[in-house]
């Protein structure tokens, strides 16, 4: 067995656990009818692999997991499988209540797929011992391994956080609340009560803006929005983060990520709908973002068009 067949035979927490390149949430490509263009959307995919993705995390939140049927799903989870052809991990979405994201679960492992993110439950506010019950059983209802988005209505305590490290099936845990006095806590808690491998990843939109603050915390793995349409820029981030390279970092976060961020924050909905026009800027038409979400305005994307450009002049000064 070649290097390559250990590597992408490892468990999938092994394969994460070094950060090796940004993790991609490809956006879901749709045609001029409306309906999901596979063929596109595997372009995307590979494109961002042969980038240096780490990882694909497919059909998440930049992909729109709420507004695809379970049939779509599947066949973009099943699409973004072959178009990683095994050399980075495919990771799928599944959300909504336990029942739906037993079903998904099921479908995304039928797709190939390495892992899962548990998205938060839908609508409901639920307690600590019912968040708990949804993951255990999510992570028993298939072979994959299972990471668990922490946001918005599903935020864990550092108790419950280590419940679910001690839960055979869950890896890890990416976190899209942004306390890092819970955050610090919690990885103090796990780390003293449940002692191993368990992954943190940080999960905030514009995630590189707040790296240095996760990385003082120990955690390395990040999702990265800007690689759907930026990966020259992301990846320079990323190796600068890796190599301690404040001078980059700090060039690049001053000079595009926090512009991006603002102009990211100007509308609802921009965290998807505004990559997805940064990804049409660079060339490949992936098609609009589906209601409940609506297109970025026109001047937002001309800003966004000029941000990429400034981004890249960043990039050029350091040459």
């Amino acid at each position: 067995m070649d290097l390559g067949e250990l590597v992408t035979s490892a468990p999938l927490a092994a394969r994460l656990g070094v950060p090796s390149g940004p993790l991609f949430f490809p956006v879901t490509a749709y045609g001029a009818d409306g309906a999901v263009d596979l063929d596109t959307y595997r372009v995307h995919v590979r494109r961002g692999v042969e980038a240096g993705a780490a990882a694909v995390f497919a059909c998440c939140g930049t992909g729109e997991f709420h507004a695809l049927a379970p049939e779509e799903f599947e066949r973009c989870v099943a699409a973004a499988v072959e178009a990683a052809e095994g050399r980075v991990p495919v990771v799928a979405g599944a959300g909504y209540g336990t029942a739906l994201a037993v079903r998904y679960a099921h479908l995304a492992e039928r797709a190939g797929a390495d892992g899962l993110l548990a998205m938060p439950p839908y609508l409901v506010r639920a307690a600590q011992e019912g968040l708990l019950r949804h993951y255990r059983e999510l992570a028993a209802a298939t072979s994959l391994p299972v990471i668990v988005y922490q946001r918005d209505n599903a935020v864990l305590t550092p108790d419950s956080a280590v419940e679910l490290a001690r839960t055979d099936g869950i890896i890890g845990l990416k976190d899209g609340h942004g306390d890092l006095d819970l955050v610090q806590r919690t990885v103090s808690a796990v780390r003293t009560e449940a002692p191993g491998d368990f992954l943190y990843f940080n999960g905030l939109p514009t995630a590189e803006l707040t790296q240095p603050a996760y990385r003082g915390i120990g955690i390395t793995l990040y999702s990265s929005a800007v690689f759907c349409f930026a990966p020259e820029i992301a990846l320079a981030c990323h190796t600068a983060f890796r190599t301690g390279d404040e001078a980059t970092v700090h060039r690049l976060l001053d000079g595009f990520y926090r512009p991006f961020a603002e102009l990211r924050a100007r509308g609802r909905g921009y965290a998807v709908s505004l990559v997805k026009a940064g990804v049409r800027l660079r060339g490949l038409d992936v098609g609009e973002v589906r209601p409940p979400l609506h297109e970025p305005a026109g001047d937002h994307v001309k800003q966004l068009a000029q941000l990429i450009e400034r981004g890249h002049a960043l990039l050029e000064e350091d040459m």
